[in-house]
């Protein structure tokens, strides 16, 4: 539900006439900041390999009064990413803000990790923040400016149990968050992230945590008492893309309630470990 607070922190016309393009924007925090920038004027070009996944949010964001594309692409097929930000681009005039969300994740043991799946999530979270970036470069260029968001994560900091392929893709995005930044900012473009702690309500969460009972253990290294909402994820969002952070560039802006203060993993390590031995004995028998 959407932070009436914010609502009124925020002006219905904030982004009103600006296009907005989200990779994943479908489900989970990428629905969520789709939903938020359409709230606050923009139109949405949804980006995703699957039609499905976008058609919820789009029927949304077209009840909001606001025009909406799904487009089907890869982040990792630059052809396809290059055809869908053109179709974006000459179906709502033009592109103002892209939000790079897709990811990728599981969990699996350094040491177990299969060639594939390790390329698979780097190739979709680095490669792919690198290729929907690089695509849409000339786009901001031209019109003058621009805002990119990147979706890092807090573990980047701390390094995190059974998810080191998705800890060093997202590593590598909070670099070239800062590379872009300085290359980028003589032409007028942005280049952010937003680093959240632990989303409860997405899918993701529900598979990797509540599956292995972590919820409160979790919780209780953060020093607000609860996890993060995917609507205050999309805040930051919001506000990276808005006027008020017009001199910002280059950060990363934690969404965790204070858990990378001093919070660590130990205990969710045990669980994880145990978890998933216990999986491995199942799919054994």
């Amino acid at each position: 539900m959407t932070n009436p607070t914010v609502q009124r922190a925020f002006a219905p016309d904030l982004l009103a006439g600006q296009v907005a393009l989200i990779t994943g924007g479908g489900t989970g925090i990428g629905r969520g900041i789709s939903l938020a920038l359409a709230r606050h004027g923009a139109d949405i070009a949804l980006v995703s390999r699957k039609l499905a996944n976008m058609e919820p949010t789009a029927e949304a964001i077209r009840g909001l009064g606001r025009s909406v594309l799904a487009l089907e692409a890869d982040v990792r097929d630059r052809e396809a990413i290059d055809r869908a930000v053109g179709r974006a681009l000459e179906e709502l005039g033009r592109i103002d803000h892209l939000i790079n969300n897709a990811a990728g994740n599981f969990l699996a043991p350094a040491s177990e990790l299969s060639e594939n799946g390790w390329r698979a999530v780097v190739d979709i979270v680095l490669n792919g923040t690198f290729n929907v970036s690089q695509a849409i470069y000339p786009v901001l260029r031209d019109g003058g400016g621009g805002s990119i968001v990147n979706i890092t994560t807090r573990y980047v900091a701390t390094g995190a149990p059974f998810m080191a392929h998705s800890g060093a893709a997202k590593a590598g995005v909070l670099n070239l968050t800062r590379s872009l930044a300085v290359e980028w900012g003589g032409d007028g473009i942005r280049v952010n992230a937003v680093a959240p702690g632990l989303v409860a309500d997405t899918e993701g969460a529900r598979r990797l945590v509540e599956t292995i009972d972590l919820v409160e253990d979790y919780r209780l290294q953060v020093p607000l008492g609860r996890l993060a909402t995917a609507d205050e994820v999309a805040d930051a969002v919001l506000f990276l893309c808005s006027p008020a952070a017009a001199y910002i560039t280059g950060v990363e802006l934690a969404v965790d309630g204070g858990a990378a203060l001093g919070g660590h993993f130990k205990a969710a390590a045990e669980k994880i470990k145990a978890f998933y031995e216990e999986s491995k004995r199942s799919r054994a028998h």
